[in-house]
């Protein structure tokens, strides 16, 4: 888990993205989901949308600025050739980048989404990068992003787990996929699914405290299951006439929920 996680930028109401920003953003989180190597597909689109590099580079961040930029990311990653694999990059996804050499741009469809792209990615990028790259990965995939603020995410990594699991193990992982749900309904503030996935991640989570063994470790979510708690008693005390900040203000109050991976 990233030391900087509790920081994330995204225990905050977000916005709805576009089909296209969304298709965009889902296609490069599965890729680094399935394979752990692929995790470097994140550095290049945290690079492109920065605002800082886009306000001093307005026709195109130069190449080699943008590979010395990413030598530190990629080194983190255990990827010594930024030019090889900005290369192979530009092949496999070809639509992250429009421009050449003397400068580099953001593809058109990233409209003015371009700040959140490069926030998303790079977050998403810290959490996956401390990981073990061990049969453990994608369990504490589905941990680093819920710590990290990343609940739809979190419910990406977990699904496939999820997937293949049997009984008990099932029906526990369900429990966390839902709760991390109704975090990202939070973030939306859509009461009514928020009250939803979280009333069935509670009856799923709480016979066993919010503690769920794993043959990849145990998730310990006692916790963030009690703020759960506390955030759906009030919640169903509210209905969508009741106005947004008296619903939605003290869920936000409360703590962040984290979950523990051991």
């Amino acid at each position: 888990m990233s030391d900087t996680c509790n920081q994330t930028p995204f225990w905050q109401r977000q916005p709805r993205l576009p089909i296209e920003i969304h298709r965009f953003l889902q296609d490069r989180m599965e890729a680094a989901l399935q394979d752990a190597t692929e995790r470097q597909v994140l550095v290049w689109p945290t690079i492109l949308g920065a605002p800082g590099l886009r306000k001093a580079h307005p026709d195109g961040l130069p190449e080699e600025a943008l590979l010395n930029h990413a030598a530190r990311m990629l080194g983190a990653l255990a990827v010594d050739d930024p030019a090889a694999a900005w290369r192979r990059h530009r092949l496999a996804w070809p639509e992250t980048a429009e421009g050449g050499p003397e400068g580099w741009r953001p593809a058109s469809l990233w409209g003015a989404w371009g700040p959140l792209v490069s926030l998303r990615s790079g977050w998403r990028l810290a959490a996956l990068t401390p990981l073990p790259l061990d049969e453990c990965y994608p369990l504490a995939c589905g941990v680093s992003l819920f710590n990290h603020g990343l609940y739809h995410e979190c419910h990406d990594a977990l699904e496939p787990l999820w997937s293949t699991a049997e009984s008990e193990l099932k029906h526990a992982l369900q429990g966390l996929i839902l709760l991390a749900g109704g975090y990202h309904h939070l973030q939306q503030h859509q009461l009514a699914g928020m009250n939803s996935l979280w009333a069935e991640a509670i009856q799923r989570l709480a016979p066993s405290g919010g503690r769920i063994s794993t043959p990849w470790g145990e998730v310990r979510a006692s916790v963030a299951l009690d703020l759960t708690i506390q955030r759906l008693e009030h919640g169903k005390r509210r209905t969508d006439d009741t106005e947004e900040d008296a619903i939605f203000g003290p869920l936000w109050a409360l703590d962040r929920p984290v979950w523990e991976l051991a």
